[in-house]
């Protein structure tokens, strides 16, 4: 998995416009080695505690949008935060980890630092965050308007039921009927039907 140390002055170049000052108040706060990956297929962060002296260590997707970096970022300071409040006594997303998460996010939307259509996002999950950003699918939605187009690129749910689509590995499958939260799609090869999400992001197949 490759990583590349982020030094705290390039930080900026993946924030949102006056967020900087209040990241670096945390990652000194509670001294934080922070590395920027390149895009990993699984996870957006990830954060692994404090050992044996050692710093807390965060990682970030570089590969994300700047709003999308730092909603990533302050997922994983929660879980900063909640370790050191609780240590490994409660569930990873529990409500301890969400009420952190919440307090933190709340000051950033009350900074200004996102534009309206992610701040009203924001603010009708904060009474029960997502486990993940890319599990929110209302939040996937406003973010993606702020990503690099990627021609060819749709999520599941702008196609045609009956459309021929492909994934990511090569992978090829037929749209099928809409559930009431997940898209039920046929893989062509075998036959065999799966359950996506509608703002899974495919390449349609003319």
């Amino acid at each position: 998995m490759p990583k590349q140390e982020s030094p705290l002055e390039t930080l900026g170049d993946f924030l949102p416009p006056g967020s900087f000052k209040m990241v670096e108040e945390y990652l000194h706060q509670y001294k934080v080695h922070l590395t920027i990956t390149r895009s990993r297929a699984t996870v957006l962060g990830d954060y692994r505690h404090a050992i044996n002296g050692k710093n807390h260590r965060i990682s970030v997707n570089g590969n994300l949008n700047k709003y999308s970096f730092l909603i990533t970022l302050l997922h994983e300071l929660a879980h900063l935060v909640t370790f050191q409040l609780h240590g490994n006594r409660v569930a990873a997303h529990g409500r301890e980890w969400k009420k952190q998460y919440g307090e933190i996010l709340r000051t950033f939307i009350h900074a200004d630092i996102f534009p309206p259509v992610i701040r009203e996002t924001l603010l009708k999950s904060l009474h029960n965050p997502a486990a993940s950003s890319c599990a929110d699918d209302a939040l996937i939605r406003v973010l993606r308007n702020f990503d690099e187009k990627k021609e060819g690129i749709h999520l599941i749910e702008e196609l045609h039921k009956g459309e021929i689509f492909v994934i990511k590995g090569g992978r090829v499958f037929k749209k099928g009927e809409v559930l009431r939260k997940r898209i039920q799609c046929t893989e062509i090869q075998t036959g065999k039907t799966y359950l996506f999400s509608p703002v899974y992001e495919v390449r349609r197949i003319n």
